[in-house]
């Protein structure tokens, strides 16, 4: 298999580039965040007025055609950064894909064989379940800071600690269940990050709600109801396709080393997450457990995910270690 060396410096270059817009729209986000002045409403009913629209279509007024001419409420500094913070994070998303499509290209395989490819897929993952909230709901824009964070922490580890140049994987990983397990494991990684984050912030904007004392600054933030509806549905959307990835993983398994099961590293700690995950699941849609202990069981299954992926893969000896990396 022939590497094309030139195009993997380039794809090199394109995630350096993803990761410096990234820490520029977590800037601008930051700075949305410290203009805001007071909290946002949990929920906000935002019903769009169409002009011509008849009457009750919308729940209310019919529009006029001076409510249809009428100028639009400025935008304040606040809206304007934090809109800037966004196009930039499409732009980071844009350059993060070619990235991975580029190395795949000089690899000429699946861009996720090592830990370097892994931990930026996981990330390009982590993002787009964001702007897919975002594109839903607006008004969350606030938590930009917060979830490019990580992004930004896990692309600088994976740049430098776990850089790997391009090269074909070793002959143990050259399966199609490269493309099928560990396709699955990024994009049930990415979206259960987004849902971590979101359940840190909960319990952070619920001891704020409880005394308004503490942590004055997550008043800024959306209601610690609105935030548990997103780490849950997150999760939910999330949790078959880790349960897909446990049961493929299992299956490759038997395929390279003639067992479905070994209690490898790798394997329980993917089955101790998905464990955790399972009774958040299960607590959260259980009326006594709603609330702060579902939000804190969230957050263990996000630890049990990054203990997986870094304690694992580079201190732990086991089947499952990445080409490339100590």
């Amino acid at each position: 298999m022939v590497v094309d060396a030139q195009l993997g410096q380039f794809g090199d270059l394109l995630f350096g580039s993803a990761l410096a817009v990234y820490v520029l729209a977590m800037i601008l986000h930051a700075v949305e965040h410290g203009l805001l002045r007071r909290p946002a409403p949990a929920e906000e009913a935002r019903v769009p007025v169409t002009a011509g629209a008849g009457p009750g279509a919308d729940g209310g007024t019919p529009a006029t055609p001076h409510d249809a001419d009428a100028p639009r409420t400025p935008r304040s500094r606040a809206e304007r950064f934090g809109r800037m913070g966004v196009s930039l994070t499409v732009l980071g998303a844009g350059l993060h894909l070619a990235m991975l499509v580029v190395r795949g290209l000089a690899a000429q395989r699946v861009p996720w064989g090592n830990m370097y490819e892994f931990t930026a897929a996981i990330s390009l993952v982590a993002v787009g379940a964001w702007l897919v909230v975002l594109r839903r709901r607006p008004e969350l824009r606030r938590l930009g800071v917060f979830v490019l964070l990580p992004v930004i922490v896990l692309m600088f580890l994976a740049g430098t600690v776990l850089y790997t140049q391009t090269a074909p994987v070793v002959p143990a990983l050259r399966s199609y269940w490269l493309t099928i397990h560990v396709s699955a494991a990024v994009i049930a990684s990415g979206i259960l990050l987004l849902a971590g984050v979101t359940s840190c912030l909960y319990l952070l904007r619920a001891a704020h709600e409880a005394n308004p004392a503490r942590l004055a600054w997550t008043a800024r933030l959306p209601g610690a109801d609105v935030l548990d509806r997103v780490a849950y549905r997150a999760t939910a959307l999330a949790f078959p396709i880790w349960t897909f990835a446990v049961i493929t993983g299992a299956i490759w398994a038997e395929a390279a080393w003639g067992r479905y099961w070994g209690w490898d590293p790798k394997e329980t700690a993917a089955f101790v997450a998905w464990v955790v995950y399972a009774c958040y699941l299960h607590a959260r849609s259980t009326a006594g457990w709603r609330g702060r202990r579902a939000a804190v069981l969230n957050v263990v299954g996000f630890a049990v995910m990054v203990f997986n992926l870094f304690f694992v893969n580079l201190v732990v000896t086991g089947l499952h270690s990445y080409a490339g990396v100590g």
